[in-house]
C-alpha cells in the first residue's frame, strides 16, 4: 500500500489552492488542524474503524463534533474523506498543508538537537547560518539531548547536518566494520 505521505498529498495540495484562492490559509490552518485532532482521538478512531457503522454515520458525527470549527469546505472535505475512507488521513493531510504553506511563505522549520543547553545567542547565532546557508527564514525548535555525548544535530526537511561526537562515533564503527 503507498505511504500516507503519498495518499495524503492530494488532499493537501487540494485545500492549499483553495485556501490560497479564497486568500484564507491561516483559517485552512486551524480547521485541518482541529479535524486532525479530533481524527487521531481515540474514541473517533475507534468510530472510524467500526464496520458496522455506515459512511453517513461517520460523516455525521465527525461533523457533530466539529461543530462550528469547520466551515463549509472544510465540511465538503469531510464527507469526501469518509466517503473515499480517508478520514485517519487527516492528521498527514494537514501535516502536508502546513509543509506547503511554509515551503510557500519561504520558511523551513528546523530541529536542533545539542548535547547540551544552548544560549540564547548561541540558538539566534545558529539560525541566522542556516538562514544564510538554506535561504529561507528558518523557524527553528531548539532540544537537548545528553545521549549524542557532544556536538549538535541540526535537520532542516531532507537534509541532515551532523556534527554530534555520536555521528562521528558510528562514522568510525562503519568505516572499520565495512
Amino acid at each position: 500500500m503507498a505511504e500516507l505521505s503519498t495518499i495524503a498529498r492530494p488532499y493537501a495540495v487540494a485545500t492549499y489552492k483553495l485556501g490560497k484562492e479564497k486568500k484564507a490559509l491561516a483559517k485552512w490552518s486551524e480547521m485541518l488542524a482541529f479535524a486532525a485532532a479530533i481524527a487521531a482521538d481515540a474514541q473517533m478512531k475507534t468510530l472510524i474503524d467500526n464496520p458496522k457503522l455506515n459512511a453517513a454515520d461517520i460523516e455525521a458525527a465527525f461533523l457533530k463534533v466539529s461543530g462550528d470549527n469547520l466551515n463549509d469546505h472544510g465540511q465538503n472535505l469531510i464527507k469526501v474523506l469518509v466517503e473515499y475512507g480517508r478520514l485517519s488521513l487527516l492528521p498527514a493531510i494537514a501535516e502536508a498543508f502546513e509543509a506547503l504553506k511554509a515551503q510557500d511563505e519561504g520558511t523551513l522549520d528546523a530541529q536542533i538537537i545539542a548535547a547540551a543547553k544552548l544560549t540564547a545567542a548561541q540558538s539566534k547565532d545558529l539560525v541566522k547560518r542556516l538562514e544564510a546557508k538554506f535561504g529561507k527564514k528558518i523557524e527553528a525548535s531548539v532540544s537537548v539531548d545528553p545521549e549524542i555525548i557532544g556536538g549538535i544535530k541540526i535537520i532542516v526537511g531532507d537534509t541532515v547536518i551532523d556534527a554530534s561526537v555520536q555521528g562521528q562515533l558510528q562514522n568510525l564503527a562503519y568505516t572499520l566494520t565495512a
